[in-house]
């Protein structure tokens, strides 16, 4: 086990925050959440799904450009203008934009357009990734893999920044198991595991951990209450059209009334929402 090691560095140097423009993610600040659509389609969509979940609440806006997508014939995103897309409508809105890299020749490109690069599941033990998203200045969300322990997310994180990026934030996602009425399943135990043996920052996203809208809210609750520091959440204005995991994206509405639910467990932890 190489469980003291990943303690010791994961705590040294690192700190318990990671700002990302005015917005700080950490045991000691308010709860972040991160909300926008699973892949951008088209920049007068994006812009109206930001505004929406800007004004009930999120402080972030997340968008697909680069899309790894079990099947070849799936919507494999708008690439390189998509991400032109996301940058703009970000720089208008004046919230900072969070996008997934999948290749360790894309991250100085993406680190142009996006303020946040995110690793994917499929993507948390592409070793050249992230080594080469250590060598930049830019936050980094790492999503637990498919079926990855704690251990190897840690270890996976401590690539990043023992190349000298201290920005990692960890997302749990849920893992796969033999369950099939969710997508996966939603580990918030590694929640508590991970604060008790890191200071690094830790979100959930309840969307691809449940797979189904219905599920979403009453998870995103359950991550508060587990001292989550943050939460990612897909939203589209017109779910059972969008080209990507339309089946587990909150309406805008939807999105405002889990927010409400989300700020009253919030407070009775002792947390503030962004």
């Amino acid at each position: 086990m190489a469980d003291s090691k990943i303690e010791s560095m994961s705590s040294a140097g690192a700190g318990n925050e990671v700002s990302v423009g005015g917005l700080r993610i950490g045991a000691s600040a308010p709860l972040a959440v991160i909300a926008g659509p699973c892949a951008i389609e088209n920049e007068h969509m994006l812009r109206e799904t930001a505004r929406q979940v800007i004004k009930y609440g999120a402080g972030m806006i997340r968008g697909g450009a680069f899309k790894p997508r079990t099947s070849p014939y799936s919507f494999q995103g708008l690439g390189l203008p998509g991400l032109k897309m996301l940058h703009r409508v970000g720089r208008e809105l004046g919230v900072p934009v969070v996008s997934e890299v999948m290749d360790s020749g894309d991250v100085e490109v993406m680190a142009e357009y996006v303020d946040v690069l995110q690793v994917g599941a499929r993507n948390m033990q592409n070793f050249p990734l992230l080594k080469k998203l250590g060598t930049i200045d830019k936050p980094v969300v790492l999503k637990r893999g498919l079926a990855a322990t704690i251990e190897e997310w840690l270890l996976a994180a401590e690539y990043i920044m023992v190349g000298g990026n201290k920005k990692v934030i960890l997302c749990e996602r849920g893992i796969r198991t033999h369950e099939r009425w969710t997508r996966n399943t939603l580990d918030l135990s590694a929640v508590a595991v991970v604060k008790s043996r890191s200071n690094l920052p830790v979100i959930v996203d309840p969307s691809h951990a449940t797979g189904y809208t219905h599920l979403v809210a009453p998870m995103a609750k359950a991550a508060v209450a587990a001292g989550a520091d943050g939460l990612m959440i897909e939203v589209h204005p017109c779910p059972e059209n969008a080209m990507s995991d339309g089946q587990q994206s909150l309406t805008p509405e939807q999105f405002r009334e889990m927010m409400a639910e989300v700020s009253r467990v919030a407070a009775a932890v002792g947390r503030d929402v962004v």
